[in-house]
């Protein structure tokens, strides 16, 4: 299918693109219209963060994500604390919100958008925009995954000496890869 969403994607669109592509349509296509000028998108692409469209903008009932989970009955630990992550970043830069020191979901939003931002500023397309951010989106996902399995599990990450690649590291790489 053919997916369509305005330019300049960032933070929640770009998301968006990321679960579209890896969770409901693998043979997602997209395409991105200048802001303003959404009318002139194809009637038959699939709109999402467009106004006025099913899977509108982020407003009272959620971020565009959150309403691409709930269309597509996305039922997923992980993807749902990637969901509070886009929330707590649509949040702090529209609300002022600023995450306190306990706040993981919120630190993570925080640092999200500046690796966001300063992508949208290395990369001069939308179609660039997306390949330079979905490693992050990919690498955030595994990371939220495998800390959900070890906890559910009731399994210990080991310690870190700190010395070249750790036990931590192996072992998640080895509940990750168990996982699949």
């Amino acid at each position: 299918m053919k997916w369509v969403t305005r330019d300049y994607v960032h933070l929640d669109r770009m998301a968006c693109v990321w679960l579209i592509k890896r969770f409901v349509d693998q043979e997602a296509t997209f395409s991105f219209v200048p802001w303003g000028k959404e009318d002139t998108r194809a009637p038959e692409d699939i709109a999402f963060s467009i106004p006025h469209t099913e899977l509108g903008p982020h407003d009272e009932t959620g971020t565009t994500f959150q309403k691409i989970l709930r269309k597509y009955q996305l039922v997923d630990s992980a993807l749902d604390e990637l969901a509070s992550v886009i929330q707590k970043g649509v949040d702090h830069v529209l609300h002022g919100y600023h995450p306190g020191q306990e706040d993981t979901h919120g630190q993570v939003a925080v640092g999200l958008l500046a690796i966001s931002e300063g992508l949208m500023l290395s990369n001069m397309t939308d179609e660039e925009i997306v390949k330079a951010n979905t490693p992050i989106y990919n690498a955030l996902y595994d990371n939220f995954k495998v800390h959900g399995i070890v906890k559910r599990s009731g399994q210990s990450i080991p310690k870190s000496n700190g010395l070249g690649p750790t036990l931590a590291t192996q072992f998640l790489r080895t509940v990750l890869k168990n996982s699949v």
